[in-house]
């Protein structure tokens, strides 16, 4: 039986690894879906730092720091957030969670987290790269946030072994 601190520690890796790899997944995607829809890899990204600098980051097409550095750091941050909620719930299984249960809770914890982004979240703290991508592309970054979820539980857990 572990401690509590042993399992918070778990559950703190595995968010970690969780939560940074699912915001480089669904980054790639913003990046991808951004330059099809939206003409610019960045601008989905830049329009996440509108929580700081306001609806100008919306405007911001081209790579900053000001912009683009806030708005991966914010999603970055958003990213660990949702991956440590996710661990806490799902990810400390035993046994260890199978590929495909692992890809359906991680699932279940994207439309969760896209829920909230765009029901209950006050308008300046949405992700705001809705302002630049079709649902269409929404639905494949949210897909792929699941998908790098799953993959950072899984590789936590192949690690404690």
């Amino acid at each position: 039986m572990k401690s509590a601190n042993q399992r918070r520690l778990q559950v703190l890796r595995t968010g970690l690894v969780a939560g940074t790899l699912a915001s480089f997944a669904s980054t790639g995607a913003l990046m991808l879906c951004g330059r099809r829809d939206a003409g610019s890899m960045v601008a989905p990204t830049n329009a996440t730092s509108h929580w700081l600098w306001g609806d100008q980051a919306f405007a911001v097409r081209e790579p900053t720091l000001k912009y683009t550095a806030i708005g991966y750091a914010t999603h970055h941050a958003s990213a660990i957030f949702w991956a440590l909620l996710y661990a806490w719930l799902h990810a400390s299984r035993h046994p260890a969670q199978s590929v495909p249960a692992a890809l359906a809770s991680a699932g279940a914890a994207s439309a969760v987290a896209c829920a909230v982004d765009y029901t209950i979240t006050p308008r300046r703290l949405t992700p705001g790269f809705e302002h630049h991508l079709s649902k269409r592309s929404m639905g494949i970054v949210y897909g792929l946030f699941a998908v790098g979820l799953a993959a950072g539980c899984l590789l936590a857990q192949r690690g404690r072994g």
